[in-house]
Parts: C-alpha cells; sequence; structure tokens
C-alpha cells in the first residue's frame, strides 16, 4: 500500500467537489468573504485562515479527505456509515448560532462569525478512535475549547460542560435509532485541557456537513462519539450532565468513555483497532496515545469501573 505523508499531499487534490457546495451558500448568506477568516482555495471551496501549527499534532499519516467524508457516525443522517454524506448534502448551516449559557458570569449567544474570531485557529493532526474499532488521523482546525468557556467566565458552581447538537426533523428525515436532539458532557476540567478542540474546519476548509458542520468537538483521548457535531448550545452546570450513548446503554458507554484497551465493549475488543484504508490491526494504546498530556486528569480513578 503507499502511504503518502502530508508534505507530500495536497487537500485539494483528494476533496470530492461534492464537499464543496453547501459552505459556499452559508458563507455567501452569512456575508463572510475572503479575508482574516475565510480563503477561496483553488477548487472553489472555502479555506480558513489557519493561524499556526500545532505542536500537539501528532507526525502519523493521515486518512484520505474521501475515507473520512464517506465513512461517519452520524445518527441524524442515518446510521450507516456512508448514509451522512448522502442524507447530509442539503443541510443547512446557516444562519447558526451557539448559545453558551448557565453557570457562567457572561452567558453569551455566537453568532458563527463571532465564533470563528473569538481565538486564532489552528492545524492540529490528532488521532481519532472510535468505538467500533477503526481509527483515522485527520487534521482538525479549530481553538482550544477553553478559549470560549474563558471568554463567558465560568462560576465556582461550575463541574461539567454539557452540550446539545442541532435536531431538525424536517431536515434530518432519516434520523433514528437514538434520542434526539443528541446531547453530550465532559468534566469542566477536560473542556478546559488545551487538547479539547472548538473545531471548525478539516483539512484546511470549512467542515463538510456529514462531519459536523458548522462547528463540532473533538476531544482526542476519548471514543469518537464524545466529539459531538452541529453544537447548537453549551451549557456549565453543577451536576454530571446526561450523554445520549450512556443514556441509551449505560452498560456499553460509560460518561468518560475514555480509549482504554482494558476495557472491552460487551460486543467486541477494543485491545486493537483498524486504521481506516489499512488491511491490518494494530494495537491499541491508552488514552489514544495522549496519555502523557492527560493521565494526570484521571489520577486515583478506577479507569475501568469510570469508563
Amino acid at each position: 500500500m503507499l502511504i503518502q505523508k502530508p508534505a507530500d499531499l495536497k487537500y485539494s487534490d483528494v476533496t470530492p467537489k461534492s464537499v464543496y457546495t453547501n459552505r459556499r451558500e452559508f458563507l455567501a448568506a452569512m456575508g463572510i468573504s475572503a479575508g482574516a477568516l475565510l480563503l477561496p482555495s483553488e477548487a472553489g471551496a472555502m479555506k480558513l485562515d489557519i493561524a499556526a501549527k500545532s505542536p500537539y499534532s501528532t507526525t502519523e499519516p493521515i486518512n484520505s479527505i474521501k475515507d473520512v467524508t464517506h465513512y461517519n457516525n452520524f445518527y441524524e443522517f442515518g446510521t450507516a456509515k456512508n448514509e451522512p454524506a448522502e442524507y447530509a448534502k442539503n443541510y443547512r448551516t446557516s444562519p447558526w448560532t451557539v448559545s453558551v449559557e448557565g453557570l457562567v458570569e457572561k452567558p453569551q449567544k455566537f453568532d458563527l462569525a463571532s465564533l470563528m474570531k473569538l481565538a486564532p485557529m489552528e492545524e492540529r493532526i490528532y488521532r481519532h478512535r472510535c468505538v467500533e474499532a477503526w481509527s483515522i488521523v485527520v487534521p482538525w482546525a479549530g481553538y482550544s475549547l477553553h478559549e470560549l468557556l474563558k471568554a463567558v467566565q465560568p462560576t465556582a458552581k461550575a463541574k461539567y460542560v454539557a452540550f446539545q447538537s442541532d435536531y431538525d426533523p424536517k431536515q434530518m428525515p432519516h434520523a433514528y435509532g437514538i434520542q434526539f436532539p443528541y446531547v453530550e458532557g465532559l468534566r469542566l476540567d477536560e473542556a478546559m485541557h488545551p487538547l479539547t478542540l472548538l473545531t471548525f474546519g478539516m483539512y484546511g476548509e470549512t467542515l463538510p456537513n456529514q462531519d459536523g458542520a458548522p462547528v463540532r468537538l473533538i476531544v482526542p483521548w476519548k471514543y469518537g462519539f464524545k466529539g459531538i457535531k452541529s453544537i447548537v448550545k453549551i451549557k456549565l452546570v453543577e451536576k454530571q450532565p446526561p450523554t445520549t450513548w450512556n443514556m441509551m446503554a449505560s452498560n456499553e458507554y460509560g460518561f468518560y468513555s475514555n480509549v482504554n484497551p482494558h476495557v472491552d465493549h460487551p460486543r467486541w475488543s477494543q485491545g486493537t483497532e483498524r486504521r481506516l484504508g489499512e488491511l491490518f490491526k494494530r494495537q491499541t494504546v491508552m488514552f489514544n496515545g495522549y496519555e502523557k498530556e492527560v493521565a494526570s486528569l484521571y489520577s486515583g480513578m478506577d479507569l475501568k469501573k469510570n469508563y
């Protein structure tokens, strides 16, 4: 198998034209022109103006954008991996607002342009591990969630951060299988960790609909379902918030959902994984390879009990 390194491959070489369409429409509707935030790419898509490459990035080869945009979990647009790319094509992501509320000193409702300008964006090449035992490496673009949380100033009572996805039955007629809207949560210290990324793009460009446009979360040391897509609400709370998959099957999906090869899913092993596009399996590593950065968050915890 020929694997090209990131330096050998331009994102525009592998990005399907269909990915671009809705992004042009939502940017036009928002009135965003090429400039500080976004620049036109050669293929006609909108390219993010990324301030820097992140030191948190892995040096592992990235997956192709075709892989990452055509093998998705996004139950609002179908349960099969190929369905979100088809059923999310016409999903409208403008106008868009994200409400940040709850136990904060400065609750705010951000439009997308304001949210994107809150902090300089970085490109971070993260490993991404799905609970179904497959993995990918993706160049995400965004900034640490703590930048947003600092702006709204959590109160002393805030202990957790709850997230909610958009849910529009008219735009999501293929949504079934779980309770909607999709909700997720993190402990406040997890949310404040610099690795936790508020994400607006991938491969240097704005997010495709099937990958969580226009804004999603990436928590690289946790299983992928913790990376909630199409966020409309963020709420600071005192008690552990409910999360969708934990409500659906608490014996299979815990609140923490840290990548841990020693805690198997009841229906399959988590000890190995298959990188999307590769033939052979590889060993799963603790915290998805981010143990040095995040293990201290769980000092003294039983990570088999708190799965």
